[in-house]
Order: C-alpha cells, then sequence, then structure tokens
C-alpha cells in the first residue's frame, strides 16, 4: 500500500484532487478539451458532443442508482422533458439558451421529484417499474399535446452566442462539452457534502440511515431531483444538437443504455459513469467501422451488420462477469499499479 498519504485535516480528507499530480493530469485533460476542436473533423465533433451529453446524463443517473441506491429507468423521460422544454422556450419565446437549459432542468427535476414520491415505500424493482409507468405516461403526453407537436415533434433553432449562431458542431461544442464539464465537477463537489454523503448512508443501509437523523423521504426526493435536473440539462443539450425532438427520441431503451453505462463505467464514481457513457457511446462506433473495413459486399453485408450488436452485447456481459465493478476500479488498480511500481503489490 502506498505511505505518506495520511490526510491531517478535513481540508484534506475533503480535497477534491488528492495530490499535484491529480491536478497537472486534470488541468492537461482541460487543456486537451479545448485544443480538440481544433483538430477534429466533424464526425469526431459529432462523437465528441454525444460523448459529453451521455457523460451528463449517465452522471445524473449515478447519483440516483449509484449513490443513493435507488433503481431508475426513467432517465430517457426526463431528458425528454428538458428537451421538450428547451423547444417550446425556443420556438415561442426566443428566450436565451443558459435560460432554457436551466428551465429544463427544473421542469424535469419537477417531474423527478413526482416519481420519486413512492420512493419511500418502495425499492428496488419495484422502484423500478414505478419509473417505467412515468416513462409510458410522459411518452403518452409528448405524443398528444398539442403544444409539444404531437407525434410529429418540434424543431429547435440553434442557441446564439454574442450574436452568432451555434449551428455547427465546432460551435455547438463549445455550449455542450463545457457545461457538462461544469455538471461533472459539480457531481464530484457533491459528494464532499453533507447531502452527498447521507445518499451514501441510504445507500448502504437505510434504516441505519434514518436511526441517525437522515430523512428518508427529504434526501430521496432531493436524489430524485438532482438526478432528473441533470437529465434535463442534457436533454436540453441533445435537443440543440440534434435540433428536432419527438416522442420516439427518448424510448425506454434510452434509459437502459443509461443504466447499462453506469453498471459497465461503475456504479458509485464520477469516473464510472464518464467511462461508461464513452465505452456505451464509442464501442458500437467502432465495432460499425470495423464491420465497413471488411471485405464484404452486397447482401452479405447485411448478415455481418447485426454481429456489431451481439459483439456490443458480449462486451458489456464480459465486463459484468469479469468485473462487476466497472471500467472505474480497472483504472484505479492501473493507478495503484504506478503508485507502487517498481516494488511488487
Amino acid at each position: 500500500m502506498r505511505i505518506g498519504t495520511a490526510r491531517q485535516d478535513y481540508m484534506a480528507d475533503e480535497a477534491l484532487f488528492d495530490t499535484s499530480t491529480q491536478r497537472v493530469w486534470m488541468g492537461l485533460f482541460l487543456l486537451a478539451l479545448v485544443l480538440y476542436p481544433f483538430f477534429a473533423n466533424d464526425y469526431w465533433l459529432y462523437l465528441a458532443c454525444l460523448v459529453a451529453i451521455h457523460a451528463a446524463s449517465a452522471t445524473g443517473l449515478n447519483i440516483l442508482t449509484g449513490y443513493t441506491g435507488l433503481v431508475s429507468l426513467g432517465q430517457a423521460a426526463f431528458m425528454g422533458l428538458g428537451a421538450y422544454t428547451v423547444a417550446v422556450l425556443e420556438q415561442r419565446y426566443s428566450t436565451p439558451f443558459l435560460f432554457n437549459l436551466v428551465m429544463a432542468g427544473v421542469v424535469a427535476m419537477l417531474g423527478g421529484i413526482l416519481v420519486g414520491i413512492p420512493s419511500l415505500r418502495v425499492k428496488g424493482l419495484y422502484l423500478a417499474i414505478v419509473t417505467i409507468a412515468a416513462s409510458f405516461i410522459v411518452h403518452f403526453v409528448f405524443g398528444n399535446l398539442s403544444f409539444t407537436g404531437g407525434s410529429g415533434g418540434m424543431t429547435v433553432p440553434p442557441p446564439t452566442m454574442l450574436g452568432a449562431a451555434l449551428d455547427t458542431s465546432f460551435r455547438i461544442y463549445w455550449l455542450i462539452v463545457p457545461v457538462t464539464v461544469l455538471m461533472v465537477l459539480g457531481a464530484a463537489n457533491l459528494f464532499r457534502t453533507r447531502v452527498g454523503r447521507a445518499f451514501i448512508a441510504i445507500r448502504d443501509r437505510d434504516i441505519s440511515a434514518e436511526v441517525l437523523g437522515i430523512p428518508l423521504l427529504r434526501y430521496k426526493l432531493l436524489s430524485f431531483g438532482l438526478s432528473s435536473f441533470y437529465a434535463g440539462v442534457a436533454g436540453g443539450l441533445w435537443a440543440y444538437f440534434f435540433r428536432v425532438v419527438t416522442p420516439e427520441s427518448f424510448p425506454l431503451i434510452y434509459s437502459i443504455f443509461f443504466l447499462a453505462a453506469i453498471i459497465v463505467g461503475g456504479m458509485g464514481s464520477i469516473l464510472g459513469a464518464i467511462l461508461g457513457a464513452v465505452f456505451m457511446t464509442m464501442v458500437p462506433e467502432v465495432l460499425r467501422i470495423a464491420v465497413a473495413w471488411l471485405p464484404i459486399e452486397g447482401d452479405t453485408l447485411q448478415y455481418v451488420s447485426p454481429v456489431r450488436t451481439i459483439v456490443f452485447g458480449v462486451l458489456i456481459v464480459v465486463f459484468l462477469i469479469f468485473e462487476p465493478q466497472g471500467l472505474a476500479e480497472m483504472w484505479r488498480r492501473v493507478r495503484r499499479f504506478f503508485h507502487l511500481w517498481p516494488f511488487r503489490t
């Protein structure tokens, strides 16, 4: 084990970065994010923006499921609430995009709190069923109300910054990625506070947490609200990115996508949500490119292409079997190796 890492005060214990090395790496990472759009083409900028949106939403779900222990399959529905909020505000009122994103989070948060009310009485699979029911209700609302455009959906004008429309991948990158970075840092800071530690106590043993004086309903609703707020903002970014919102944009399978992301990445870890979002977004693209490189033409390609989905599913199962704590644990293991190198653990 490492030596010389004893923390001698509360400030050191609550520090976001343990060492100066971590601060340097974080600085280099942020610098890479700044330089990335100047070297990437439109396709890789598109993927970077999509990964950022998924990372923001997965981080919100990790607050609820990974840190508080409340299973939800309604993340896509809350993203839809945020996306439609942005679409309505942009189309009808032309309000500033930052205001629209905040309102998208607030509307989704109110929906999440409403869905979270049964969480004091039910948990586990029963709570998952409640969130699935909420998803179907929200989907019905999206498709049948006049102000949401019905089944045809709504188009979203591009946001404007300093008089310039963010209508290209390069320009929208400067909205999506900074907002995601702020949201991830906010989530990381959350678990240095009393609220975040109350979430963890509820996850580990809710009855013991209540005995210690933690009001379960208040903190469970707060967790639902924060998770939904993140989903709503991510949905707003999604609406600005794709510029069209329909009821079919946020199906139940999208919620399963985010649940799989935090499982593969590592539940109860901010890094795990990010790595899971990257994995779930990028691996299908890598497999698609690999299939395109194969010397296959004509009708044979239509039989080979579904193999991508099978391989993707097998990779997820392999992670669950051989590394149930996810990609984040693999990264921590690599870090420990280099911390102790050249000595053996």
